[in-house]
């Protein structure tokens, strides 16, 4: 499936201004509930500053900053992030590519991604860089839709995705053709096992994830390494896989 980012951002800015109201409707009120496990995983604790990639309007943002914590959210659909700052004043937006975070190494204590990952040109990309602005011993937390492990839950998802979310999102949503996007790009996202192979391959420990709503979304959990010799062999074999050292630009100082 090709993925454009100017293409993908523009379908998302479109939908915008009802992404949240379509969303829930289209889960079947499930959103909520995923919103609610993924930031239990996170775990945010007060002073941590975490970061919440394809934050789109800010929803799952708000939730990550209750109790203290310090949330940059970021996305890469201009009508997503304008509509994040007009409905959440509290939340620090920032318009960025996934693939080419604004931001130094070793930033933030938390980052977590939901029903974004999938959208990336290049999802292996995005991991590293998650890897690249967390601290040592910080956590990574991705909720992302998956495969439903038994066959017949398959074939059922599969004719919802087919049939009925293209109806629902046609009623629903100001552009119905975003939502065939997004049936297509599930399709054809890897199952668990997969992600949880990219994601050790980003040079994570400690990686897990569990079923939701039976395997329709999964929650995969992983943190960067705490000790030096683990995390030279990762810059190591980073290097050596790309050829070069990359250099990254400083992030603005959006510390209070």
């Amino acid at each position: 499936m090709d993925k454009q980012p100017d293409e993908v951002a523009d379908m998302f800015d479109d939908v915008a201004k009802h992404y949240d109201r379509t969303n829930a409707v289209l889960s079947v009120g499930n959103a909520y509930l995923w919103r609610l496990a993924t930031v239990r995983a996170v775990a945010p604790q007060p002073g941590e500053r975490i970061l919440d990639l394809a934050a789109g309007t800010g929803t799952s943002s708000v939730a990550l900053s209750h109790g203290g914590a310090r949330v940059v959210a970021v996305d890469f659909s201009a009508g997503m992030i304008a509509e994040g700052r007009r409905k959440h004043k509290n939340i620090e937006f920032i318009e960025a590519d996934i693939e080419k975070l604004p931001f130094g190494d070793d930033e933030f204590d938390a980052v977590s991604i939901s029903f974004g990952l999938r959208n990336v040109n290049d999802p292996k990309r995005a991991l590293a860089e998650m890897y690249r602005v967390l601290k040592p011993g910080g956590r990574v937390v991705i909720c992302e839709f998956s495969k439903p492990p038994r066959a017949l839950l398959r074939i059922g998802y599969g004719a919802y995705l087919k049939y009925v979310l293209p109806a629902v999102a046609g009623a629903a949503s100001s552009n119905p053709a975003a939502y065939s996007y997004l049936a297509e790009s599930i399709q054809e996202w890897p199952d668990q096992g997969q992600l949880s192979q990219w994601i050790r391959g980003a040079g994570f420990i400690r990686v897990a994830y569990r079923n939701l709503t039976s395997g329709v979304v999964a929650l995969h959990r992983a943190r960067k390494p705490v000790d030096a010799a683990v995390l030279a062999s990762v810059a190591k074999r980073r290097q050596n896989a790309t050829g070069t050292i990359a250099t990254h630009p400083s992030a603005p100082n959006s510390k209070p």
